[in-house]
């Protein structure tokens, strides 16, 4: 089935660049559009897309405040991809940490862009990006410390949560530490549940910002 996607952005010629790229592509499908985070939460229940494509930054309602919404207000929410233009834009670390899946560049190549929203469809975090990291770093607290303690991760859950921040998908997980891929599921679940993270993403924010994973 093909993964359908909400586009979210207040400049038009934005919108129907990703249109177009994502469209050509048979597996991919552009459900429907809006102009403002607030007009998000109707086109959700209308259209339920799997990924929304979405502008951080917005007039009425940005793209943190809308990622919140949606995460608070809908059942079975979509991914959420967060388009930015600057890679070290603290909206979109503030994104991130509301719950956002993941982010992509407006700059993107196509190739890129098409890959980010299969990534992110298929509940693969994204590669976060060096300023993206330190911004990360820079945010740690001792709670973020004091949380990833509590959490005494096995040694085998250690390794494969600094290899989810360095971005590899569960099978490139499976293939470098010679095992299973259900078993890197068992381990991430794992992961994520003792961290009281609700994705791969939370989870990877988590990391660095309890200094468990250094930016780098």
């Amino acid at each position: 089935m093909a993964v359908s996607v909400l586009l979210v952005d207040d400049e038009p010629l934005v919108r129907a660049g990703l249109r177009a790229v994502l469209e050509a592509q048979p597996d991919i499908e552009v459900v429907g559009e809006a102009g403002d985070g607030a007009a998000v939460i109707p086109l959700l229940r209308q259209l339920r897309p799997d990924v929304v494509a979405m502008d951080v930054r917005m007039p009425l309602m940005d793209g943190i405040e809308a990622t919140r919404v949606v995460l608070r207000t809908v059942p079975d929410p979509p991914k959420i991809l967060v388009v930015t233009t600057f890679e070290n834009d603290e909206y979109v670390y503030e994104a991130l940490r509301a719950g956002a899946d993941g982010f992509l560049l407006k700059r993107a190549r196509p190739a890129e862009i098409v890959h980010a929203v299969r990534l992110v469809a298929e509940g693969e975090s994204l590669l976060f990006p060096a300023a993206v990291r330190q911004l990360a770093a820079e945010y740690g607290t001792s709670k973020a410390r004091a949380v990833m303690e509590r959490a005494a991760l096995t040694e085998r859950e250690s390794v494969v949560l600094r290899l989810m921040a360095r971005g590899l998908s569960n099978a490139e997980i499976a293939a470098k530490l010679v095992v299973g891929v259900e078993t890197v599921k068992t381990h991430v679940s794992s992961v994520l549940a003792k961290l009281g993270a609700r994705d791969r993403t939370q989870a990877v924010i988590a990391a660095y910002e309890s200094g468990f994973v250094a930016p780098g």
